[in-house]
């Protein structure tokens, strides 16, 4: 069972934010070899997704207000634990955070940047291609909508 906690980052203890910066290291800039600045200001404002089992974080997704980023709300830093993949939780995270991305900005849409390679993931939720193929950070990515 995975326990959500969904909070701003003023909302999240230092133990919680150091643990979810920890894992965004690992994952998008150890992991994918990409560098950039992952930790940016955008987390000021952000809410935060953190889905713990057994009290280990093992996902992850952060969800920017309408106009921030985009005209809706964006969704990015989708992640799952290297050691929780293939368990289906990657489904189980993008169902909450889209849940409470249109529980906190109603009738807005969600827009995300989707890795290429997660075309058919995204899909399966709803979500169209608005954008051609484009290069983020060395890998090929696209622009998606929900509704």
């Amino acid at each position: 069972m995975i326990e959500w906690q969904w909070a701003q980052l003023s909302g999240l203890s230092s133990v919680d934010t150091l643990t979810m910066l920890q894992l965004r290291q690992a994952v998008f800039i150890l992991e994918q070899t990409c560098l950039y600045p992952d930790i940016d200001e955008q987390d000021h404002h952000a809410w935060h997704l953190l889905g713990k089992q057994h009290g280990q974080l093992v996902a992850y997704a952060r969800v920017l207000a309408p106009g921030k980023k985009y005209a809706e709300a964006a969704m990015g830093r989708v992640l799952t634990a290297p050691d929780s993949r293939g368990s289906g939780l990657g489904k189980i995270l993008v169902s909450e955070a889209v849940k409470r991305a249109q529980q906190t900005y109603p009738d807005a849409g969600v827009r995300i940047s989707a890795q290429l390679y997660l075309l058919d993931f995204y899909r399966a939720f709803g979500f169209k291609e608005t954008s051609q193929p484009y290069d983020e950070d060395g890998i090929p990515h696209i622009e998606m909508h929900l509704k």
